[in-house]
This record gives structure tokens, C-alpha cells and sequence, in this order.
């Protein structure tokens, strides 16, 4: 018998990354079953959210919404009005996380190497892109994930469709220097960084196909950076993770430039959760397994579960 009780898996939601949490949440749920332990799945709806998580007669939540709701605090919020123990950050922590624009002000307030950049809103004249930050440049949605809206722009004449692309969606919007180098991540789990993962891609630059629907993604794992830029950078996002207040798990993006300059992206505090996907990569190279791996993360909430 299990020491755990009843568990409920939040996956799904509204969001534009609802089908990727769909497949976390799968993943997550038959490998926590497959351990034995008693859990529920759940495609959240925001109205009625309450009722669901009262109706599944859970005592603990594992959550792997990933985008609005699900990662930006509003779940986080909910589930403490219930005082229902979950995986993952707490609500201040995920909403720092899901805003790109104001993560990066309090890391650079913090002495933590970012990218440049300047946030934009709608109806704002913007200044000239071009001029402040040179070519290429990056546009994206100040809040969201998995790259959707994000635009490599090479030039000027690509500079309109770009921000239509990220207006579109919603109304911040991030314009970032581009670093010529590497893009790494660092999985965190339980205080401890993982080992970093290099991604490469064919592609301008690791968007959504790149990270859900191309074959031609390689992820190194050795990095290739060798030991002491890895180790720097699981110092750095161990850093920037408890900067933010995060706890318990999540992950870490960066860019590495050329010369070996670490600049930190964001933070992922619900990182995707299928057999494939980063921290199960990365965990897997230290020995544990995705079953393991979802309980050691269920087993950080389990600390929050009232007694008596």
C-alpha cells in the first residue's frame, strides 16, 4: 500500500500549449499508476476548477499544466484557497516565472547575467529595434511558453509580421538581443540541478515545431560545454530558481554565447512531463527513471500534506 494518498493530476486547460500538457499529463499519471498509487487525472476547467480537484476527493495535486492558468499562479491560487498541497512553485513564484519581461528585471537587480531587452506595449510607439539592439533580434510574448509567437527577425522587413505575431497573442511584448552560441537548459529537481542539455536545431531557432514535431532536434547530453561551464551553470540556475522563491522543481533556460558567456532566459516552472521531454532527459542521465523521477517530484508535495 501506498504512504500517499489520493492523487490528482491537473493536465490541459485553455491554454496554447493545452495538447503538450495533455501528453504530460498522460505520461505522468500512467507512471504514477504504474507505481501503484492511487491517482486521477483531471482536464482542468478554470470555472469550475474547485469542484473538480473537491470532486476527485484527492488530498494532493500533481500538476502539469504548462502556459495561462496552469503555470502563471491562478491554479496556484485556487488550489491554496483549498489548502490542497501541489508540485511545483507557489503562486508568486509561478506568475514571476510566466513574465519574462519582470523575471528579468529581478535577476538583473540580482547581479544574474540576462539577455538585453526592452518590453513593449500595445498602442506604444516603439523606439527603433533595429538601431538599439542590431540583427538579429527576438520578439515574443511577454508571458507563455513552448515559443509560441516568438519571431527570429533577421531584419527590418520582418520586423511588422513579427510583432503582429506576439501582439496577437497578447499585449506585452518582449523584444531581446540575440546571443550567437548555444541554447542549454538545466533541469532543477528537489535543490539539486540536473546535468545541462545543449539543443540543437536546424531551424532559426528551437521554436515549437523544433521542440514538439521536428525529428531532426539534437539534444547533447554530455552538453559537449565541458565540466566546468556545466558546472557554472547549474550554479547559475540553482541561483536564478531561488531568486524567483521557486521550489521543488522546474527548469532553466540559457543562451551561451561564443566566449562562453552563460545569459539567462527563463524559467520553466511546469516543464513539459513526457517520456521525451528535458528533465526526464536529463534525469534519466543521472540513472532515474520517469516513474522515479514523477515520484520524487510528488514526493516534495507530499511535505506540504497536513496530518492530523
Amino acid at each position: 500500500m501506498s504512504d500517499l494518498p489520493r492523487i490528482a493530476v491537473l493536465y490541459g486547460g485553455p491554454s496554447g500549449e493545452r495538447e503538450v500538457s495533455i501528453d504530460s499529463g498522460r505520461a505522468v499519471l500512467q507512471a504514477l499508476q504504474g507505481l501503484g498509487l492511487d491517482a486521477v487525472g483531471i482536464d482542468i476547467q478554470p470555472a469550475i476548477l474547485q469542484q473538480q480537484v473537491t470532486d476527485s476527493k484527492a488530498h494532493i495535486v500533481f500538476n502539469v499544466c504548462h502556459g495561462a492558468v496552469g503555470e502563471d499562479g491562478l491554479l496556484q491560487a485556487c488550489l491554496e484557497t483549498l489548502d490542497m498541497p501541489y508540485t511545483g512553485s507557489g503562486v508568486l513564484a509561478s506568475a514571476l516565472a510566466m513574465d519574462k519581461w519582470r523575471c528579468k528585471q529581478l535577476w538583473r537587480a540580482a547581479g544574474l547575467p540576462v539577455t538585453d531587452g526592452i518590453l513593449l506595449r500595445r498602442g506604444e510607439n516603439a523606439p527603433d529595434l533595429g538601431a538599439r539592439f542590431g540583427w538579429p533580434l527576438y520578439i515574443k510574448p511577454n508571458h507563455g511558453g513552448s515559443s509560441l509567437g516568438v519571431s527570429k527577425v533577421t531584419g527590418p522587413a520582418e520586423l511588422d509580421a513579427a510583432l503582429q505575431s506576439a501582439f496577437a497573442i497578447e499585449d506585452e511584448v518582449l523584444c531581446e538581443s540575440a546571443v550567437i552560441g548555444h541554447e542549454a537548459t538545466v533541469g532543477i529537481l528537489d535543490g539539486h540541478a540536473l546535468p545541462p542539455i545543449v539543443i540543437e536545431t536546424p531551424r532559426a531557432f528551437y521554436d515549437y515545431t523544433a521542440k514538439y514535431l521536428a525529428d531532426d532536434t539534437r539534444y547533447l547530453l554530455p552538453s559537449g560545454l565541458g565540466a566546468t561551464l556545466d558546472q557554472q551553470l547549474q550554479r547559475l540556475a540553482l541561483k536564478a530558481f531561488a531568486e524567483l522563491g521557486g521550489r521543488d522543481w522546474g527548469r532553466v533556460d540559457f543562451m551561451i554565447s561564443g566566449d562562453g558567456q552563460a545569459h539567462l532566459l527563463e524559467v520553466n516552472s511546469v516543464p513539459g512531463m513526457t517520456s521525451h521531454s528535458l528533465v526526464p532527459m536529463a534525469a534519466k542521465a543521472i540513472g532515474m527513471g520517469f516513474p522515479e523521477l514523477c515520484n520524487a517530484i510528488l514526493r516534495t508535495a507530499q511535505r506540504r500534506v497536513k496530518h492530523g
